[in-house]
């Protein structure tokens, strides 16, 4: 018979979250298991979802990439306001700052959802590509011009001292 659901060993293997993290993430109500809680009752057993376990590897990564609790919370509270489940939205981190990567946009998400600068990097490298050619055409016309210059001071010497 199919398991329904991970009990706390499950969840603290499969995510490297430790069971005094789950019990405290739970308390914070940052990851809650979805199929059982234990409503503050002693000798309850906590039950998550595959969706949970993926939240808890979550706040485990962020955390590894230097995030506190408090600013992975606040990013978690931003998306539950705006409607949105943490789960269904991708994230990356710099290590100060949470952010939620859309379409075309990069929004951060400790400061309510303020568009951050993103662009693609085939349009940067496309970008660096047309600016490296532009340099060489500009290159090659300033060394033709001070060639011609050197040729033009070169055949001004030859004129003065007379050969």
């Amino acid at each position: 018979m199919l398991q329904e659901g991970f009990n706390s060993e499950d969840a603290s293997r499969l995510t490297g979250a430790t069971p005094s993290q789950l019990r405290y993430w739970d308390k914070l109500r940052l990851v809650q298991p979805s199929i059982q809680g234990t409503e503050g009752r002693p000798g309850k057993r906590r039950k998550y979802s595959f969706r949970d376990l993926v939240m808890l590897r979550v706040v485990v990564t962020l955390k590894a990439n230097g995030l506190s609790l408090q600013r992975i919370g606040r990013a978690w509270n931003y998306l539950r306001r705006q409607g949105v489940d943490p789960r269904d939205v991708k994230l990356v981190t710099d290590g100060a700052t949470v952010f939620s990567v859309e379409t075309d946009n990069l929004l951060d998400l400790l400061q309510e959802g303020q568009l951050s600068f993103f662009m693609e990097l085939e349009e940067l490298t496309r970008k660096v590509d047309r600016d490296e050619t532009l340099f060489e055409l500009n290159r090659d016309q300033f060394l033709h011009h001070v060639g011609k210059s050197l040729q033009s001071v070169q055949d001004q010497l030859d004129e003065a001292v007379g050969i």
